[in-house]
């Protein structure tokens, strides 16, 4: 498969930050490139489940993200993936000012990639201690409709 133009990590950016619920966790960007991927997520007390400590499915959520954004990092312009299958593994509590996910492709095929994130705590400090990690298969599917940009996050 013929990856994405290296100015596409924008529009992949864009696809992922109009999902409601990609703004609902304050996702943030801060490394695209082929075939990884690294997002950030506030620690919001609002997806707490006890205080400064995020609940598994916000954690859950962000892993998938990262895992199969660096997959979609992969596909040719049309294209897009959704995740078909994913399991996540916890590790630590997940504390901190923000989450780190770092994901990366693992096999990439025509119809399913194997895909991978890492998550880490991150210290006021800057410290990463790692409280997740995810393996996920994605389903690429060959001139889907895009979903319809929202205004940017300020």
């Amino acid at each position: 498969m013929t990856p994405h133009a290296p100015d596409s990590s924008a529009l992949l950016q864009a696809h992922v930050l109009a999902m409601p619920i990609a703004q609902t966790l304050g996702l943030r960007f801060t490394r695209v490139a082929h075939g990884q991927v690294e997002l950030e997520m506030p620690v919001q007390e609002s997806l707490c489940f006890r205080p400064g400590q995020l609940q598994a499915t916000a954690i859950f959520a962000l892993a998938d993200f990262a895992a199969v954004t660096a997959a979609g990092s992969t596909l040719p312009a049309g294209w897009t993936n959704a995740t078909v299958d994913a399991h996540v593994k916890l590790l630590a509590p997940a504390r901190g000012t923000c989450l780190r996910a770092r994901g990366r492709v693992v096999d990439a095929g025509r119809t399913l990639t194997v895909c991978a994130a890492d998550v880490y705590a991150v210290a006021e400090s800057g410290d990463e201690t790692l409280c997740a990690t995810l393996l996920a298969t994605a389903r690429n599917v060959e001139g889907a409709p895009a979903r319809p940009a929202r205004e940017a996050l300020s």
